[in-house]
């Protein structure tokens, strides 16, 4: 028993050298096929036989020529669109079909996808050569690459929804067989037909796969400022004022266009008070582009402006000197009126903080006054401030009066009246020392 299973093992690795019956049958049938005088199913008929031994006796390099050859004189004879696909499949499904024939016959078929100009063709050839990837892991990068085609295919015939759901279907992040580079064209394009569909969710999912590092190697930058162009149209939907200035800045920092600075710029001013706006906007105010005196940064002393203006502790009047500049930049125009509501909240805000630093209490319609508010808005500012804690303020209604400082315990009084002891006997030790010191030198004298 044990000398049978080794015979059969010898069987199986048993390797046929069909070179010359190969390259006879190769000659013979494109001569033929020029001169006219055979079908293209006798052809067919010649090829199955041969092929049928290459593949039985393991001569893989002689069974790739073949499907290679079958294609080709196919579409040289003038084959039909379904005679090519059932070729195809018929090549691809036969019994232990080796993967390497496999791979020939889409290497040889994949060029024809961009060929067609009929796009019924087109979309069969691409259907039919997908259904031959599936399951198939050593054709991923294949599948992913007609899964595109399929893709902008069903978007340009109008069905975006489709073109989602197609892309969606392929995992390209799994796949070894694609390059980091590919894997990121990939899922850019993902990201843009799930926007284009309205699918917000998926998109940000989409998102996180994209390794943020890779797109920062030399090389991606393309890449990069694309990876952030839909990350500003899906914070733009959530209205994200932080995330659209650093979405922004990184293009500009990748690109160095004026106008994306110009964004980030109004965008970081937009958004909610805390230390990273506040770390960003010091950042952005010594760019060099920011502080250049040059004509050429002109358009740039809008956003130098409102950059200065909210980082000072001085109020700041409504409109202000370039209102119009500012609201009229292109990366507002989605949302206009919200964002315009926006700036003028962020500019209340910034006053009630200025006014909180200055003042103890002060009368609210005073404050209002100096704000050009009424007191329901001014309420209203100062209550969503002290939510999201901002400031400290308790307003007073019977007496007018806000007060923006701290009560504080028995306790906290005596510590800081003890503190305060203590530095001014220091400060007395230290002038006693000094005086004694001025004594002692001018008797040497």
């Amino acid at each position: 028993m044990a000398h049978s299973g080794s015979s059969d093992q010898n069987r199986l690795e048993d390797r046929l050298d069909l070179t010359e019956e190969t390259t006879a049958l190769i000659a013979s049938t494109e001569q033929a096929a020029t001169s006219g005088t055979i079908t293209l199913q006798d052809v067919l008929v010649q090829f199955y036989a041969l092929e049928k031994k290459c593949r039985m006796g393991n001569d893989t390099l002689n069974l790739v020529k073949l499907c290679e050859h079958a294609l080709g004189i196919a579409r040289s004879m003038g084959a039909g669109v379904d005679d090519l696909i059932e070729l195809i499949n018929t090549l691809c499904t036969r019994r232990s079909q080796k993967s390497r024939a496999v791979s020939a016959v889409m290497s040889v078929a994949m060029p024809w996808t961009e060929e067609y100009v009929d796009e019924g063709e087109k979309l069969k050839l691409v259907v039919a050569l997908r259904n031959v990837t599936d399951g198939k892991i050593f054709l991923e990068a294949e599948r992913a690459r007609l899964t595109l085609v399929l893709a902008k295919m069903k978007e340009e015939a109008g069905d975006v929804s489709a073109a989602a759901d197609v892309l969606q279907e392929v995992h390209v992040e799994t796949y070894g067989a694609l390059s980091k580079k590919e894997k990121i064209e990939y899922l850019l394009e993902q990201m843009r037909v799930t926007l284009a569909k309205g699918d917000y969710i998926r998109a940000a999912i989409v998102s996180n796969k994209i390794n943020r590092k890779a797109l920062s190697e030399e090389g991606m930058e393309e890449h990069k400022v694309r990876f952030f162009t839909l990350m500003t149209e899906y914070h733009q939907y959530e209205k994200d004022a932080y995330n659209l200035a650093l979405d922004y800045h990184s293009i500009y920092t990748t690109n160095h266009d004026l106008t994306a600075l110009q964004a980030a710029i109004i965008y970081v001013s937009l958004s909610p008070y805390d230390m990273d706006q506040q770390q960003m906007m010091n950042r952005l105010i010594i760019d060099e582009n920011v502080t250049a005196a040059d004509s050429s940064k002109l358009e740039l002393q809008p956003h130098k402006w409102i950059i200065q203006a909210l980082l000072k502790k001085e109020m700041i009047t409504y409109p202000t000197p370039y209102q119009a500049e500012l609201q009229s930049h292109q990366a507002l125009q989605q949302g206009k009126e919200h964002w315009h509501d926006i700036f003028f909240t962020r500019l209340i805000q910034h006053n009630i903080r200025v006014a909180a630093s200055y003042y103890r209490r002060i009368h609210g319609s005073r404050l209002a006054e100096l704000l050009g508010l009424d007191m329901n808005r001014l309420e209203e500012e100062v209550s969503t401030m002290v939510s999201d804690g901002s400031v400290y303020a308790k307003i007073d209604r019977p007496k007018d009066i806000i007060r923006f400082s701290a009560p504080k315990s028995a306790e906290a009084v005596l510590t800081d009246w003890s503190n305060d002891i203590s530095e001014l006997l220091n400060l007395v030790d230290a002038t006693t020392h000094l005086i004694n010191k001025e004594v002692m030198t001018s008797q040497v004298i």
